[in-house]
């Protein structure tokens, strides 16, 4: 029985990373899953992923470029105000400026410095550095 599906896809990414392997898949699919996938090859950690039908819910086929050190789940899903994002920096990421941390906020999930930027607060989902 799995719990938490975003949690095991990013473990089993940062797996197929330390193995230095090109490609990962991640099952079960889910909107959640590839909104943080997105984000990660727009802040290029990953190359380019695709969803594949597979009847039981589908899967997602990630390119890996070797760019991720570390990444995981915040949990719990702390909340954030909209100035209070630099604690969490400290706590979750190696250095400031080093990483992303993914925020769902009401205008939908992005990285915590492009809610910095558009002065929004939202709830805390993973990190990735």
């Amino acid at each position: 029985m799995l719990l938490d599906p975003l949690a095991n896809a990013l473990s089993k990414i940062e797996n197929y990373e330390r193995a230095r392997k090109r490609e990962a898949t991640v099952s079960p699919a889910s909107k959640l899953i590839s909104k943080v996938l997105r984000i990660m090859q727009e802040e290029e950690f990953i190359g380019e992923f695709e969803f594949i039908d597979n009847g039981r819910g589908g899967k997602f086929r990630v390119a890996l470029k070797g760019k991720i050190n570390g990444c995981g789940v915040i949990k719990p899903r702390y909340a954030v105000k909209r100035d209070g994002y630099e604690q969490w920096e400290k706590r979750y990421l190696p250095a400031a400026g080093f990483g992303l941390i993914i925020v769902s906020t009401q205008r939908g999930i992005m990285s915590h410095q492009r809610a910095m930027e558009q002065g929004l607060g939202g709830r805390l989902i993973a990190y990735i550095y």
